[in-house]
């Protein structure tokens, strides 16, 4: 139960040798450090110091004290240190959940601006599920998560909006110059689709419920860039994120417009709820946010 403050005052005595010096190190006056030095001898019943004409000397018992003190204070001080180091991302880790598709198309950039303003950070990216990235979040084992907002609420996870996400049918050179009167009719071709739980097929089965449509797909992959790649070589329709595929439009793949456009969906950044982002994330979601 002894203040702590009482040992940082004997350490610094004993570093100095003196308590003028040592009083004049801590910024506070005399009489208190030598209340300090009695308060603490009277809590651990035992003598710390010898006074002499040129200052104080530790007693044998003080000497032991004094060992183990300063190891502790060299511990206080490197923590702080390591604690200043990390807000000033001179080090640290940032943990960073995301599916594949979106580390792909979407976060390199970010991830590259961040790197060149903090090359000492490491940087750690977890490709997988989104339930399972939700899961990271609660455990602790990742920092934050990119990934799409879902339509519901989830109480412990805080989303963050960073931009809007169309989702488009596209076709290769097949369907190039070919136009459909309606959705109805489109939805009769070869159509390619991500298999759920994805958040595109999750949208675009809600668009189909709430338009009483029906759509039985040709081909069902999990991955945006093997649908991509289907598409191209023109295995079907696909539905496709446009941000994603920007650079193969109007070159490999084509966009098919209809009557009825596809819900936009969100895009943005997930932190647990009631907690404080690591200094890395911080950084990492100012980035985002341009």
């Amino acid at each position: 139960n002894i203040n702590f403050e009482l040992y940082k005052v004997f350490y610094e005595v004993a570093n100095q040798k003196s308590i003028s010096k040592g009083a004049e190190k801590l910024m506070i006056s005399q009489p208190a450090v030598t209340q300090s030095i009695h308060t603490l001898e009277n809590e651990l019943g035992g003598k710390l110091f010898i006074r002499t004409p040129k200052g104080v000397t530790l007693t044998n018992e003080g000497l032991v004290l004094y060992n183990y003190i300063k190891e502790g204070m060299n511990y206080f001080i490197n923590g702080t240190n390591k604690f200043s180091s990390l807000k000033n991302l001179e080090t640290g880790v940032l943990n960073i959940g995301s599916t594949t598709t979106i580390s792909e198309s979407y976060l390199i950039p970010c991830l590259k601006e961040f790197h060149n303003k903090y090359p000492n950070v490491d940087i750690n990216i977890i490709n997988d599920l989104t339930d399972n990235l939700v899961r990271g979040l609660r455990n602790g084992s990742l920092d934050i998560i990119i990934t799409a907002i879902p339509n519901n609420d989830i109480k412990d996870i805080d989303y963050s909006v960073i931009t809007e996400l169309n989702d488009i049918f596209v076709g290769g050179n097949k369907y190039k110059n070919k136009n459909f009167d309606s959705i109805n009719d489109l939805l009769k071709e070869d159509i390619i689709l991500q298999k759920q739980p994805s958040f595109t097929r999750t949208n675009f089965d809600l668009f189909l419920k709430g338009n009483n449509l029906e759509c039985n797909p040709k081909i069902e992959v999990v991955s945006h860039g093997l649908l991509t790649k289907l598409a191209i070589n023109d295995f079907g329709i696909a539905l496709l994120t446009k941000e994603y595929i920007k650079e193969k439009l109007n070159n490999e793949l084509f966009q098919i417009d209809v009557n009825m456009k596809i819900p936009k969906r969100k895009l943005g950044y997930a932190i647990k709820s009631n907690s404080i982002p690591s200094f890395t994330a911080k950084k990492f979601i100012e980035i985002l946010k341009k």
